[in-house]
């Protein structure tokens, strides 16, 4: 399935590439490397009266990885993996219990007239890395940081996290912007995702908490279909539900532009919000477009300077407001004010974010 980085998903449109966030997940994160299994482990404790037990092979259905926090050392040695081969003879690994509660899924669709299968799942720790090596070398390490996910922090690690893709009128259907185009079957199939032990993973606005933009695709195993139901119903994130993050409502004001669309400036949000979301311990509370004069030949050209070998054409300002609470960057709850992020991009590239801070 095509891959693009921080997907801005509408029925009219998919987002170009961008970095911080990806609709597949391949995102690239510098601050991952700060996460700690410490970090993981105090996620876990918040909601063990909703964890499911773990199996006897001992694996925690409820564990959470993402930007902040890894894989558990021993995870790939307790994972039990079926491999299956999809209809375009692809072969796709999936945690056993997972791909059962899949194959249920899938058959209460299809008595719907609704065909899905498996695009990916499993990609083991060795893999991500093998494609990390790659990109550097091909691409460079600034290039293979921005594009690909730091190894060990990706959900499809866990064998639990499962991507879709559709099968219209007999039509393998396995582009995102072509899947994005039918709203009506992805509702039919998140309605029933919490009774099979499932829950949507990346939603709609969340990106500044999940890291990723909104995928319709992506589902997540947690194996208990009453706390699937709950999270669902209450429409939070995986996150939230767990309290690994604070939860906030972000208001973002587009102000107004004679150079950008709505949609252009969404674009450059969610961008934003992706790379926030690896803010230890902040709320984000507003983003704020500075304004068309921030895209001047000077502002361009320090954004070419900046991120070398870059083409850029264009350049975008905004700024935010958010509290860090025992953030290690920031100080202790502090509120921080008009912190500047500068995005940029050249032809028919998505925007690019180039440098934050103040």
């Amino acid at each position: 399935m095509k891959r693009f980085l921080c997907a801005v998903l509408t029925a009219a449109m998919l987002a170009a590439l961008a970095s911080g966030c990806s609709s597949k997940e391949t995102p690239a994160d510098s601050d991952t490397a700060a996460a700690s299994s410490e970090t993981a482990s105090s996620v876990a404790e918040t909601k063990d009266e909703a964890s499911s037990a773990p199996a006897s092979d001992g694996i925690d259905y409820m564990v959470l990885v993402n930007k902040l926090n890894p894989l558990p050392e021993d995870w790939e040695d307790k994972l039990e993996c079926v491999t299956v081969k999809n209809s375009v003879g692809n072969d796709v690994e999936v945690e056993k219990k997972a791909y059962d509660a899949y194959e249920k899924l899938k058959a209460d669709l299809e008595s719907e007239d609704i065909f899905v299968d498996l695009d990916s799942a499993r990609r083991s720790v060795e893999e991500q890395q093998r494609i990390m090596d790659e990109f550097t070398r091909d691409h460079g390490a600034d290039y293979a940081a921005k594009t690909v996910a730091t190894p060990g922090y990706s959900e499809h690690h866990t064998g639990l996290a499962l991507d879709l893709y559709l099968i219209v009128d007999g039509n393998d259907v396995t582009e995102n912007d072509d899947m994005i185009q039918y709203t009506d079957i992805w509702a039919k199939i998140h309605e029933k995702l919490p009774r099979y032990g499932f829950i949507l993973r990346y939603l709609e606005g969340k990106e500044h908490i999940t890291g990723y933009g909104y995928e319709p695709w992506h589902i997540r195993y947690i194996d208990s279909a009453d706390t699937a139901n709950e999270i669902t119903s209450k429409g939070v994130t995986f996150e939230e539900y767990l309290g690994a993050v604070k939860s906030s409502d972000v208001k973002i004001d587009l102000g107004s532009s004679e150079i950008f669309s709505e949609d252009e400036l969404k674009e450059a949000v969610i961008q934003i919000k992706c790379k926030f979301a690896s803010f230890r311990d902040c709320e984000l509370h507003s983003i704020t477009y500075a304004g068309d004069e921030t895209c001047s030949d000077e502002n361009i050209a320090r954004m070419n300077d900046l991120d070398e070998g870059a083409e850029y054409t264009q350049a975008i300002k905004f700024t935010s407001e958010f509290h860090a609470y025992n953030s290690p960057v920031f100080d202790p709850d502090s509120e921080q004010k008009d912190y500047e992020w500068w995005l940029a991009r050249g032809g028919e590239d998505g925007w690019q974010l180039v440098t934050w801070g103040y």
